[in-house]
């Protein structure tokens, strides 16, 4: 008989212990998942980049990339680099190499030494106000986060980013007073904007 009631009273326990496993389960907000993909790099003007011919030592280069988003490399010429992936420009370089060698042309390996073209600022009524070079991009949060985050008295709600297209401005507001609060939906999450290289956030 004692060994049935303590039977019953664990039985009892586990079934309590469940339920409330399962309340604090059903309590907890949902977790707002990730959209903030990792961009691959690519190439802005002003960026340093090294390229290296293997086997071919007296083609190793570092290279800055030009205002206009070129660079030359010998017995290739003139390489587009704006907007490239890495293994892009290596597949131009050794296209342009091809002609100079019987066989296949020589491995190209190209790599991004100061990814310094990539700049943005942010100004106005946050804690740091500065220009950036991150090295990778970022959305709005996080450059504002870059710069120290809002002061407290920041309009959040009249967020905008001045954006350089040529010799045009473009301005983007963005309402930012919920997801700073962490009041983010992941349909909200997926508007943020990217920052792109010469953006300046400012911060009412």
């Amino acid at each position: 008989m004692r060994f049935i009631l303590k039977t019953r009273s664990l039985a009892a326990v586990l079934v309590a212990l469940s339920s409330a496993a399962m309340a604090q389960e059903t309590a907890a907000p949902p977790a707002v998942p990730s959209n903030a993909v990792e961009r691959p790099y690519t190439i802005n003007p002003g960026d340093q980049i090294e390229v290296y011919v293997w086997g071919e030592e007296r083609l190793q280069r570092s290279i800055r990339v030009l205002p206009d988003g070129t660079f030359s490399f010998p017995l290739v010429g003139r390489v587009v680099a704006q907007g490239m992936l890495p293994e892009q420009i290596e597949q131009a370089i050794s296209n342009g190499l091809a002609t100079q060698y019987r066989g296949e042309p020589p491995q190209v390996t190209v790599s991004v030494q100061q990814p310094s073209g990539y700049v943005f600022s942010v100004i106005g009524r946050v804690r740091g106000p500065n220009q950036f070079t991150p090295g990778r991009y970022v959305n709005l949060i996080e450059a504002i986060s870059m710069a120290g985050g809002p002061d407290e008295f920041a309009n959040l709600d009249n967020v905008t980013i001045i954006r350089k297209n040529g010799n045009q401005l473009t301005t983007i507001p963005f309402r930012l007073g919920g997801a700073m609060k962490g009041n983010l939906s992941p349909a909200a999450a997926s508007t943020i904007p990217q920052i792109q290289t010469g953006d300046t956030v400012i911060v009412p």
